[in-house]
């Protein structure tokens, strides 16, 4: 395996609300081919990811810079992953066509397949309600819910068929989806299962990802506009920023813990911090050419980007004395 740990201090221009707190990147080499599409912060302060071209769901110890792969099983394809309430690493798996639990205590992984009437879903990603429920995506056309205390799944037709991707709960617990090809907003009827579509302003603007901030607005990606937008339910206003660059391809979107949104850039190959207070992004570039970070993840203090192209893990640690 190549050299495991990089640090570089790094100064992000240009920001004051941001460049007070972005201190170092580290960078950490991953097994060659691993390709991590998602990562996640785990309770004990490992990192959880996504190793899709392994059929694995790979550990990072941040300290060590030590991996290891868990096997899904044969013909696994993992997307997803997000950590539970219940503190396991919960997995969308496209390949098993399949939602994976792995209990970090007793490393015991539990599968709950799709229903036999539904075809290939090509899972993509998924949240939790205040509820405990696990809802989440497959971009072939559907969306569905999980109770991880029956075992209970149900599965509906997305509004506009395929599309569904991105998928995010809000502090109140409402849950929201992203339609890639259909470029809309969803609101999920948590009770009987229906879908509300919110159409945003700009059209076939291609959302991909959605995250929540603290106040409950909706951050989405926008992968052929080039735009981060925001949505706000409680006047269901839009605003819509146009992300730096000649041709900026907007991939993933995650909000930190003082709503900073924080965004992937495909075509600058860089990673843009937005700031709402002032309105202003500033640019980090990523470890290497197609580096391509699908997703975006974190917990306080770290910004946590895998680089799916270069097999490689990149936190960007902030400083929090501000």
């Amino acid at each position: 395996m190549r050299s495991l740990i990089r640090v570089v201090v790094i100064a992000a221009a240009g920001l004051a609300a941001i460049s007070a707190f972005a201190q170092e990147r580290q960078v950490y080499d991953l097994p060659q081919g691993a390709h991590p599409h998602d990562v996640a912060p785990a309770p004990d302060g490992s990192v959880w990811y996504t190793a899709q071209h392994q059929g694995a769901l790979g550990i990072l110890d941040p300290e060590t810079g030590k991996v290891r792969h868990v096997p899904l099983g044969e013909g696994s394809s993992p997307h997803g992953v997000i950590q539970g309430p219940d503190g396991a690493a919960w997995i969308t798996d496209g390949g098993l066509n399949a939602i994976v639990r792995f209990d970090p205590k007793t490393e015991k992984t539990t599968v709950w397949a799709l229903p036999q009437d539904v075809a290939y879903a090509n899972l993509n990603t998924g949240a939790f309600d205040h509820d405990g429920i696990f809802w989440f995506t497959g971009q072939n056309g559907i969306y569905g819910r999980l109770d991880p205390a029956t075992g209970d799944m149900k599965v509906f037709e997305a509004p506009e068929g395929r599309g569904p991707y991105g998928i995010a709960a809000t502090p109140g617990g409402d849950v929201y989806f992203v339609s890639l090809a259909g470029s809309y907003l969803a609101k999920i009827d948590r009770e009987g299962g229906g879908a509300e579509v919110i159409e945003p302003p700009t059209k076939n603007q291609g959302a991909r990802r959605v995250w929540s901030d603290s106040q409950g607005r909706l951050w989405i990606s926008e992968w052929n506009s080039g735009q981060v937008s925001m949505y706000d339910p409680r006047d269901r206003s839009w605003n819509a920023w146009s992300v730096p660059g000649d041709d900026p391809r907007v991939y993933a979107v995650y909000v930190d813990e003082r709503d900073v949104a924080w965004l992937s850039d495909f075509g600058g190959n860089a990673i843009h911090a937005f700031d709402p207070r002032t309105e202003k992004f500033t640019t980090f570039p990523k470890s290497q050419e197609g580096a391509n970070v699908r997703q975006i993840n974190g917990r306080k203090g770290e910004v946590w980007l895998p680089e799916s192209g270069a097999d490689r893990l990149v936190v960007i640690r902030t400083d929090q004395t501000e």
